[in-house]
């Protein structure tokens, strides 16, 4: 059955070409009087209606598509991969890599990261000993794309042949095939699907992926995009005793989350959501923001992710630039004359005053800050100056889930629904930080209330026991 557009511009097509015929018919037609040879010209009023036509058809074709988010899920896995703060240390000596040293860092850093004490990690790291092949990588990836996948597409009652564009981002394990013609193979997609396989991107590679479609689906209207975000735990185990690089061992955990978005005008009605704004903001170019997030080998050659001691401070750097950026997409006219104020008295008049932090909370009515740890949450509480309330969907996602890398702001946006904050109207901020450095955001607009008594997602068995107490204000970092 045709889509209502399809209808639409097609009957707009066939008027505009009909009425262009008639003009030009009526432009070079002729007649010969006493054999002389004459063109009338169309009326003034045929030739109003036919700019007035050809002005409403152009702004109707050439407008934005709008792109909707359908529905989304986020993987929850089995029991079986359950692990407690114990399991993990216990596994950590069977490893046998860890000086005593650095056991007793890691035990630190997990009672300082909000990681809460049941988390998810693959069976292959809870077998003894530990099983780290890239078949099990392989089969991890598997479990968690094909089970979110599976979940979205019973939701959303669209069938696999549908979907014109897939995106998949994991930012370490990429093996060959890809993780996309994995999923082209199990779920038989269309031979002319546009796959998109992203890598190397870091945590914010799920906003970047929404970025990425927007833009795809504007280049092709009427069509059905999936969004796969996941990050693989077996292949970016670090096995040596850097310190720097540890840490990743002790904060990244199992997860991913897959997303249908469309640019179907007809797809509004069902929808949960609307994009309203994309934006990326890379600072890369300076040096030191490029290192502070870097694979390389350690002195013994073994390969890990370091994250330097910068990483706070780039970060909040990486953040002034971005919300200058976005604060004039999205703040009210009131914020937006406050911060020209301030900034005409520092640059203008020299006054030694401190710069005016916008106040997101009158854009923003739900906040989905990624998941980078404990110390990231709170250096961006107090750069935004955001209550404990906005800020308390990331703080239970990475202590339920751990850092899901680039899926953790789908878990957020979960975590936000199963507690029925989503009303229609209502705008959320998912904002994420990646290596290069990187800092990108989704702005999505509820298209209306989301009902709890029918979701599905990974928090409705257990929303009740959330949010747990957890010490934030104190340890607050100071700027």
């Amino acid at each position: 059955m045709l889509k209502p557009f399809y209808l639409i511009s097609n009957i707009m097509n066939i008027l505009f070409i009909s009425l262009l015929v008639v003009i030009a018919t009526s432009c070079v037609s002729c007649v010969y009087v006493n054999e002389q040879y004459c063109n009338p010209q169309p009326s003034i009023l045929i030739k109003s209606f036919c700019l007035v036509t050809s002005l409403v058809y152009y702004i109707f074709m050439s407008r934005p598509n709008k792109i909707y988010l359908v529905d989304f899920s986020c993987y929850k896995p089995n029991i079986n991969c359950l692990c407690t703060k114990e399991m993990l240390l216990e596994r950590a000596k069977q490893f046998g890599f860890l000086s005593q040293e650095n056991f007793i860092l890691i035990n630190k850093i997990l009672d300082r990261s909000g990681v809460g004490p049941r988390t998810y990690v693959p069976e292959g790291l809870l077998q003894v000993p530990p099983k780290l092949t890239l078949e099990e990588a392989r089969n991890e990836s598997y479990a968690v794309l094909f089970g979110a996948v599976d979940e979205l597409l019973e939701k959303t009652c669209v069938e696999a042949k549908d979907i014109g564009i897939l995106v998949v981002n994991c930012c370490l394990f990429n093996p060959t095939p890809s993780l996309s013609d994995a999923i082209v193979n199990h779920y038989k997609l269309r031979g002319n699907i546009l796959i998109y396989n992203l890598s190397g991107m870091g945590c914010s590679a799920g906003v970047i992926a929404v970025d990425f479609v927007k833009r795809l689906l504007q280049a092709h209207p009427n069509s059905y995009a999936l969004v796969l975000s996941t990050e693989n735990e077996i292949s970016s185990i670090y096995k040596g005793n850097n310190p720097s690089m540890l840490l990743t061992n002790c904060l990244f955990r199992m997860g991913g989350s897959a997303a249908l978005l469309s640019s179907h005008p007809s797809d509004r009605s069902r929808s949960k959501y609307q994009l309203m704004h994309s934006l990326r903001t890379h600072v890369g170019a300076d040096d030191n923001s490029y290192k502070c997030v870097f694979q390389e080998e350690d002195d013994k050659e073994i390969v890990g992710v370091a994250l330097s001691k910068e990483l706070m401070n780039v970060a909040r750097d990486a953040l002034r630039v971005h919300i200058t950026s976005l604060g004039p997409l999205v703040l009210p006219i009131s914020e937006k004359l406050k911060y020209v104020k301030n900034l005409f008295e520092r640059k203008v008049l020299k006054r030694k005053i401190e710069g005016y932090v916008p106040n997101f909370k009158l854009a923003f009515d739900q906040f989905c800050m990624h998941t980078g740890g404990r110390a990231v949450l709170d250096r961006m509480q107090k750069s935004l100056e955001l209550d404990d309330f906005h800020m308390e969907p990331s703080r239970m996602t990475l202590y339920r889930f751990g850092n899901t890398s680039s899926s953790s702001v789908w878990y957020e946006l979960s975590y936000c629904e199963a507690k029925g904050r989503i009303k229609k109207g209502h705008k959320v901020w998912q904002m994420a930080f990646g290596s290069g450095f990187k800092v990108n955001t989704a702005v999505w607009l509820a298209l209306k209330n989301v009902d709890t008594k029918s979701l599905k997602n990974p928090w409705m068995d257990e929303i009740h026991e959330f949010p747990v107490p957890m010490p934030t204000n104190k340890h607050m970092i100071k700027a």
